[in-house]
């Protein structure tokens, strides 16, 4: 679609929202290239402002664009799709030729507690390390990653370094602690003022909450409780329509 119809009846703003979305995704529109103004818009596409701005609004919010105030509004990098198996955050961003951070939060030994308990299958008061860091990407904020490893199977896991390593990396290299299954939970949310100042977003702005339970040898070992940003991060998934049962 290179032009509106006007008797579609697909709203006008839909069809705009296609138009640029299109040249995206053929990179006509490369990222952080400024799109057309909406002065621009209007003429080329004979459409009210009203209109305009009605479709970039709409690739605004859907994170396909981004505005800077007093100079325009700019293509955004793709959205990161969010891998559906057991990696770590480092192999993933190496993976997509990124390169991984781990900023240091705060890190602690607590004792479980009935939730904790019951996650793990331990008994209440056994001792659980707490590890809270930020994952970069090049250097931009991606998410905070807060592991919850049982102290039994790392001990003096708090005294190691850890800023840019790979948590999982060290558990196997130095621990012989590898993860084999695992099980995620993911889940919409709004980012509180505390994640919001880390990750570098507006309070309040989409984020997606991960719950993700590690096994080795059929045990949970570790609990992550992470939040992205949802507007660097989106879900993919194949489908498949499996055969008509055969009698």
């Amino acid at each position: 679609m290179t032009t509106i119809d006007p008797h579609s009846p697909v709203p006008k703003y839909f069809q705009l929202r296609a138009i640029l979305l299109d040249l995206i995704e053929s990179a006509e529109l490369p990222v952080d290239a400024p799109i057309p103004s909406e002065r621009e818009l209007c003429v080329r596409y004979e459409l009210s402002r009203m209109t305009v701005r009605q479709g970039v609004d709409q690739l605004v919010s859907e994170g396909r664009l981004y505005r800077v105030p007093g100079k325009g509004t700019f293509v955004a990098r793709p959205k990161i799709e969010m891998p559906l198996r057991l990696v770590s955050f480092t192999e993933d961003m190496l993976s997509r030729g990124l390169r991984p951070g781990a900023i240091d939060l705060d890190r602690r030994t607590v004792p479980a507690d009935a939730r904790l308990a019951r996650i793990f299958e331990i008994e209440p008061g056994t001792e659980i390390h707490v590890i809270e860091r930020l994952r970069t990407a090049d250097g931009e904020p991606m998410a905070l990653e807060r592991a919850h490893i049982l102290a039994s199977l790392a001990p003096d896991l708090l005294d190691r370094r850890l800023a840019d390593r790979s948590l999982y990396g060290v558990l196997e290299a130095v621990y012989g602690l590898v993860f084999d299954a695992g099980d995620q939970t993911i889940d919409a949310g709004l980012a509180d003022a505390t994640d919001a100042r880390h990750l570098l977003i507006p309070r309040g702005s989409a984020v997606l909450h991960l719950q993700r339970r590690s096994y080795t040898g059929g045990a949970c070992a570790e609990l992550g409780v992470s939040t992205y940003r949802a507007d660097r991060y989106q879900i993919h998934t194949a489908l498949g329509n499996p055969p008509a049962h055969q009698p």
